[in-house]
């Protein structure tokens, strides 16, 4: 587990596996312990992966100042990484909330940024709505499964704003393509990687400027990839569309079958289409 020093002083730990070039990778969460990326569905066999802790996450010491979990503040520390690899430029995959983290580092860095790979995003650093029908509607696609009627209770509990704490549990198979063994063991694990101190300030006042960022972004002239899940309630095709539209050079692909975890429930399929993008493939269409 190799280590480095962020510019205020922080040492922040990475991790290196797989064949290939370079990939840095942002975890979600936000703020939770990269080690959940995995081998992202078996793309260490084409890239390198290069998995970021997070301050105050995985193997990476917790700050002095906690107010620099702000998303904005973690900038510096994407820089310093680059710095430490010695890359001039920077092929970026990030998932979930990390895909905050990346929108600000490319807006600030864009030429540090070769590819950019965003997978359903989260879309606060870019200031886009997503509304109670948006989730409602990618949620009724799983109208069919056992568990869908109390579920769905729960989510229009939460989208109207009075959602209780069992509420949160209760729509956690909406995340997954499959609401298995595996999806609930990944579950478990994920409430015990996350820095919820540090996630409760990942957003707080000041972190984003999304007329700003979309107006960087605009102007960014390298290959972006969004990749959505078909059932994501958290990043609904519609909205994920329109994130790819703040680009100038940017494709949708729209994963068949998949939740807010593509590589989990079909691991060629994502690992085909972001070796396409991460190769220079052409238009894309959805595998």
């Amino acid at each position: 587990m190799p280590t480095f020093t962020a510019p205020d002083g922080t040492t922040l730990a990475y991790y290196v596996t797989g064949d290939g070039p370079p990939l840095v990778c942002l975890p979600g969460g936000p703020m939770q312990d990269s080690v959940y990326l995995g081998d992202l569905g078996g793309l260490t066999a084409h890239r390198t992966l290069i998995r970021l802790d997070l301050r105050g996450t995985g193997g990476s010491a917790v700050p002095r100042d906690t107010a620099s979990y702000r998303c904005d503040r973690q900038v510096a520390d994407v820089e310093a990484l680059r710095e430490e690899l010695g890359l001039e430029r920077l092929e970026l995959l990030a998932h979930s909330a990390g895909a905050n983290l990346a929108a600000l580092y490319t807006a600030r860095h864009p030429d540090r940024v070769d590819r950019l790979a965003l997978i359903t995003p989260s879309v606060f650093a870019v200031g886009l709505g997503i509304t109670a029908e948006d989730r409602l509607e990618t949620a009724r696609l799983r109208r069919d499964e056992p568990w869908f009627a109390p579920a769905y209770a729960s989510l229009e509990a939460i989208t109207a704003g009075r959602a209780t704490d069992g509420d949160w549990d209760a729509v956690a198979p909406f995340w997954y393509g499959r609401w298995d063994d595996e999806a609930r063991a990944f579950r478990a694990a994920e409430q015990r990687q996350r820095n919820d101190e540090a996630a409760a300030l990942y957003a707080s006042d000041g972190a984003f400027d999304p007329d700003g960022t979309r107006t960087a972004l605009a102007a960014f002239p390298s290959p972006v990839f969004v990749l959505a899940g078909e059932y994501d309630v958290a990043g609904p095709a519609r909205v994920m569309k329109e994130y790819a539209g703040l680009f100038p050079n940017a494709e949708l692909v729209v994963q068949g079958g998949a939740g807010h975890f593509p590589w989990l429930e079909d691991r060629g399929r994502f690992v085909t289409a972001v070796v396409a993008f991460l190769d220079g493939g052409g238009v894309f269409s959805s595998p």
